[in-house]
Formats: structure tokens, sequence, C-alpha cells
């Protein structure tokens, strides 16, 4: 590190707890005087490793430790600036009229090419006329998608306005967007993306969208080549700082690396993004796992996948496989304690009235825990059905640059619909998953009290009472309450997919009539938890799976 670069940081440290920073103040205290412009510049570059904001003024001041609050209100629409900067963007690479004539026509193909690539399972090369059709198709989806997934966090408080956030397979940036907009304008991002494909360039224009306490790097490297130590000392070879720009995944200058520690207290990510990527790797599990381990103590890894049956079920096994794995004792998290391997569940009882809620599970700690929206309602039990579920909002607006895109399809073009290539359906399913033991919804049940699904197969035509989650939006053609933006598979009455952590086959409530002492369930959020009260239990022969029918007789309550 350089005498000046030290100067400047030992000048902010002090100055950070007695009034904002201000470049013009510091140069006077620095040997050689540097101009204004160069302090600004090394406060920047060193602004995600001391907790700085950059104000309006120019000025620096300490980043909040409030978290971040919720976002209550739907996506609407893609932002108009993002809209814009990918315009400019295809307009650099293939003209003024990217949407028309033969340029249109081969973006157009390459869609069409990469979905049903995709829909065959089959790998998907990411050259430059993919990543820009990538960027025209699943850009707006994907932006909103993360967003959502972000709530369940920042609801419990567990969203700082500090984040330094690694994103595996970045790709043209849609989550990457999502976040730094999610957030608010006084919160400290420093970012690290990894993208080896041409999804990298389209990424780096979109990020220069983002605001100035938003600290980019895009590692143009494989998730499985990447090494954290290059973060640990710095993209230029410093220790410490973060680079705004590109890094080819370098050691630093003299090869030495002062050594990356998830455990340390500014090592860690506080939030590893693994968005619509672990379906396309060959080892998905280890690779999750390897995020894992860079978590900090308090991090959180957010794995996201497409709705589709095939790669929603995977993102569920690769969460089952890798749920109660160990990968740090809780002294190594700084947390005293047992290393019991067993399986510890220290939750509310239904009615709040245990007071273990408040108690440190330092046996938990270093093991991988199901934050949500999955749940474990039961100690011990895990779920082995098939495991498909997804969250389902909802349409964003059409982006200008897909109405445009698919209304400049030719006539002549047979294939073609009216909305091929508009794509704004926001449905995804998503996994949180920490080392801390924590869960959004730490309940724990009594079996004289409530029924299990793993033994429902011992209450079929009866009443029974039971607690589980809700884990879809309406699966029929009803109203679910919520806008009615769920799948229509034609039936009637509202259908919802349920778990309660132990089942091994699929259980649905059916809503077959709606009162107002059961319509919570149509009130009832993604992932929240519900009881209810005399609900009955059939077999449903044709889907292989129980339906829990909701009627008169049946009370509802959302206790999540």
């Amino acid at each position: 590190m350089t005498d000046q670069r030290e100067a400047v940081r030992s000048n902010a440290k002090y100055l950070r707890n007695v009034r904002p920073i201000d470049p013009e103040e510091i140069c006077d205290y620095i040997d050689g005087s540097p101009h204004p412009a160069v302090v600004r510049q090394l406060l920047r570059e060193e602004a995600p490793d001391l907790g700085l904001l950059e104000s309006d003024d120019g000025t620096f001041v300490p980043v909040d430790d409030e978290p971040v609050r919720p976002n209550r209100g739907p996506v609407e629409r893609f932002p108009a600036s993002y809209e814009r900067r990918l315009e400019d963007f295809l307009v650099d690479r293939y003209g003024v009229d990217w949407h028309e004539d033969a340029t249109g026509d081969l973006l157009r193909s390459t869609v069409r090419r990469f979905k049903a690539r995709y829909l065959e399972r089959q790998h998907v090369e990411y050259d430059d006329d993919v990543a820009a059709g990538y960027a025209i198709y699943h850009l707006p989806g994907y932006y909103a998608a993360v967003q959502y997934a972000l709530d369940d966090l920042a609801e419990s408080g567990l969203l700082g306005r500090n984040l330094r956030v690694l994103d595996i397979g970045a790709g043209v940036g849609g989550p990457a967007l999502g976040l730094c907009d999610y957030l608010p304008d006084d919160a400290l991002v420093e970012y690290h993306a990894i993208e080896p494909s041409a999804a990298a360039d389209v990424l780096e224009e979109l990020l220069e969208e983002t605001g100035r306490n938003v600290h980019s790097t895009i590692h143009r490297t494989t998730v499985e080549a990447f090494d954290p130590n290059v973060i640990a000392n710095g993209a230029d070879g410093e220790t410490g700082g973060a680079d705004d720009g590109l890094d080819d995944n370098a050691s630093s200058a003299d090869g030495t690396a002062s050594g990356f520690d998830p455990t340390a207290p500014d090592d860690g990510f506080d939030l590893v993004i693994a968005a619509n990527v672990l379906s396309e790797l060959e080892e998905p599990v280890a690779v999750a796992r390897s995020a894992l381990e860079l978590l900090a103590p308090d991090g959180t890894l957010l794995a996201m996948s497409p709705a589709d049956k095939n790669t929603s079920i995977q993102l569920r096994e690769i969460e089952r496989e890798l749920e109660d794995e160990r990968l740090w004792t809780p002294e190594e998290m700084g947390v005293g304690g047992s290393e019991s391997d067993g399986d510890v569940d220290d939750g509310d009882n239904i009615d709040g009235s245990d007071d273990t809620a408040d108690r440190d599970d330092a046996g938990r700690h270093g093991r991988v825990t199901v934050y949500g929206p999955t749940v474990r309602l039961w100690s011990g039990a895990r779920p082995t059905d098939r495991g498909w579920s997804f969250d389902a909002r909802p349409d964003l607006e059409v982006p200008s640059f897909q109405r445009k895109f698919d209304e400049a399809t030719p006539e002549h073009d047979e294939e073609h619909a009216p909305g091929e290539f508009v794509n704004v359906d926001v449905q995804f399913s998503y996994s949180l998953l920490r080392l801390d033991g924590q869960r959004r919804m730490n309940v724990s049940l009594e079996a004289s009290d409530w029924a299990r699904m793993t033994d429902m197969d011992r209450h079929v035509t009866n009443r029974i009472d039971l607690v589980a989650a809700k884990l879809s939006r309406s699966l029929s053609g009803g109203s679910d309450g919520d806008g009615g933006y769920g799948n229509d598979s034609g039936r009637s009455n509202p259908l919802f997919k349920i778990s309660d952590g132990s089942e091994s086959i699929d259980h649905y409530a059916v809503l077959t009539g709606e009162t107002s002492l059961n319509r919570p369930l149509l009130e009832a959020d993604y992932g929240e938890i519900c009881s209810f009260e005399q609900i009955l239990a059939l077999w449903n022969d044709d889907e292989g799976a129980y339906n829990l029918v909701v009627d008169e007789e049946t009370i509802v309550d959302r206790i999540g």
C-alpha cells in the first residue's frame, strides 16, 4: 500500500466519527498536498473497506448500520434508465435498426434457439448474440424476481446497508440491478460478479447506471476457477481496496495473498447470489457448497431458478443435499457452545409460550440451515417429496425494447405469434441458506396437538388439525386473493401447495367453500405459515398426492 493511500485511510478513519470527510480538507494533511481529486478517488477506492458513503456534496460519511426495510409493493416495471442503456448497447453493437431486418432476424432466431435448447435441457453457449438476446428476453423478469426474494431477509432485519456481495454466474445483470434498486440510496455495496462469458459485456454496460456507492468488479472467470484471495488482496494487488471495473482474477502483484477468511470480520460475503445458474453447472452441489463457505457468519446464499419443473426440483434437491452439513464449528464462527451433530431445532411453540426463541442455539452455527421459503416445522424431520414449488408475482409492464423487438418480426415469419418475444412473467423458485441457524419461520410443533404430513396416510377421510406453509399461489383458475396471477390449470377451486417439512408426498390445500374463517388461506403470502383446524384429508389417486379440503367447517389462521 502506498504511503499516500495509507495517509488517506488514516485520516478518514480518524475523521469518520468526527465530521463528514472532505477531500479538500484531507489533502492538506498529507505529505505533498495531493490534488483533492486524487484524494477523492482514493477515498472512493477505499470506501467499501472503510464503510464510507459518498454524498451528493462530495464528502464521505459512515454508512448507517440500520438494516434495510422490506419493499412491500410490487415491482411494476423495468426502469427506463436501464432500458435506455440496454438499447444504447444494442445500437452500438448492431446499429440503429437492431430490431429489424437481418440483425433483428438474427437476434430473434437466437432467442428461439436458446429457448429451445433450454427446454431440451441442453447446454447454451453464451456468445455475443446469445448474451444480447438473453438481455432482451430475460433481463426484466430476473430484475424483479430477486427483489421479492430479498423481502424475506429484509422483513427479519437480515439485509444490511453495508453489503459485500458475490454474484455467481451474474449473466447480463438482472439480479445485480434488482439488488441495487432494492437497496436505499444510503446503502453501500461492494459487488463482485463472476461471469466468464460474453454476458459480462452487457453486465459491465448496465452497471454503469448504478449509483456512486455501488463498487463493482467483474471477475471474468468460471466459478470453479475463482480465487477469493483476489478480493482479500484487492483488484490492484493492495490488501483491502476495491476497484471498480474488470478483474481477470489475477493474484496480487507479488503473487502472495493475505488469505480470504470468511469468518473474519471484514472478509466474508454478506450475500452470495446464484441466480439461474446452478442448473447449468456440472457440479451444482459442489459450487453451492463452496459459495456457502464464502459467507460471513451472518451471511446468506440466495439461490434462484426458473419456475419450470426440472430446474425448480433440482434447486430443492441441492437445498436438501446441503442441509445440515457442518461447514464450520461454532468456535470458528466466533460462537461458543456445543458442536453436536444432532438436529437442533429450538423454535417457538405454536402458541408462542416457549422461551427458547431468544436462546442462541450454538449447535446449528456453522451448519447449513434452510432459512426459507420452505419450512421445517418438526424437529428432525426433512421433506423428501419432489419439492416443486415456486412463487408467481404480477407481470411487469412491457419494456419498450421487447415491444419493438416483437413487433418488428416480419409478417412472413410463420413461426411467430404476437407476444412471442415479450417476457414479463415473474415466476421463480428460490432458496435461502444460512450458517447461523436462523430460519425465517422458527416454529416447533407438538405431535399431540397437530398432525404431521409424514403420517397423512393414517388420516385419510378424517378431519384433522394441521400447520403448514403455503408454497404456491393458486394453481387453479380460481382467484387466490392476490390478483389471481397463479397458473390456470382449468380447475375452478383454488388449489395451493402446502408443506410442513416432513412430507414424502405432495400435499395440496383445496378451497371448496370460502368463508370468513378460512379466507386467510387466500390472503396468506407465499411461504407464510397457516394453521388449519378441521381440514379434511383425502387421497387423490389421479395425481398421486394428498388433497386437504378446506371447506365451511375449516378454520384457517395466519401465524407466520
